[in-house]
């Protein structure tokens, strides 16, 4: 009794490791499991947002509706110079310089700014999570909001889009994107197994050629916006000074959460 009662035991015992084993296997390859985006939680989440809203914004609001929207939610320089003439006066600066990033003027806007945020925020989201990149895009969105004030005033702008918001992802991703991978092997296998890549510093940044080349071709490139009504005869509307102020914020800001992360 006793050996058959060792050897039912011990063929349990295989029974249970080969169900496991097949457990194994047949979890990766389940139907169903595999995500149906591939974007981390945090961008998934600004894009979404902002194609919900400028789709409210366009199917839902009536034309004094979208007026409405603009008038408390878009950033306006000007009620700093003459609160008086709006309705709240001065308050919707408190919320604008972060709520402006989540209304698009069409849908050629909204769509380019949801591509860029995703090709710039995923490997950010990926290396320090939710939180620290939704702080960058708001910094970097007050940042961008900051300049656009700083270079409009006392003329009456109104600034919307993300693209302040995804510069300073931009500039944050750039602190690392073209850095060498680090490898190292493992001490068992023996196999090369990277490790990623590490944070550049502000010097670094400049003497390595693929990031200083980014760098000043993103600077040139908007610092250059204001000169193309000379060549087109008209106005372009494009937030060149958020896309400086957002990207320089991400750049300085990322330092803070790559300690955070160590």
């Amino acid at each position: 009794m006793d050996k058959l009662g060792e050897q039912g035991s011990q063929r349990a015992g295989k029974a249970e490791n080969v169900s496991e084993l097949d457990k194994t296997h047949q979890t990766p390859g389940a139907p169903g499991r595999e995500p149906i985006f591939m974007l981390p939680g945090a961008v998934l989440a600004l894009c979404g947002l902002m194609l919900a809203i400028h789709l409210a914004q366009t199917l839902v609001l009536n034309p004094e509706g979208q007026n409405a929207l603009l008038v408390w939610f878009a950033f306006v320089p000007f009620r700093i110079i003459d609160p008086a003439a709006f309705p709240a006066g001065i308050w919707p600066l408190f919320w604008t310089p972060i709520t402006h990033a989540f209304l698009h003027a069409n849908w050629e806007h909204v769509l380019f700014n949801t591509v860029w945020l995703a090709i710039f925020a995923t490997p950010l989201a990926r290396r320090y999570g939710t939180v620290p990149t939704l702080i960058i895009f708001a910094v970097a969105s007050v940042a961008g909001a900051a300049a656009f004030a700083a270079t409009t005033l006392p003329n009456l702008q109104v600034l919307v889009g993300a693209s302040g918001g995804v510069a300073g992802l931009t500039g944050a991703t750039v602190r690392f994107m073209f850095q060498p991978v680090i490898v190292a092997r493992h001490p068992e296998t023996g196999e090369v197994v990277p490790l990623g890549r590490k944070l550049a510093t502000l010097r670094e940044l400049f003497t390595q050629s693929r990031s200083r080349f980014f760098i000043l071709v993103w600077v040139i490139l908007n610092a250059a916006v204001p000169l193309l009504p000379l060549l087109v005869g008209q106005s372009v509307g494009i937030a060149w000074q958020a896309h400086l102020g957002g990207f320089f914020a991400g750049l300085f800001l990322v330092p803070v959460f790559e300690r955070r992360a160590r």
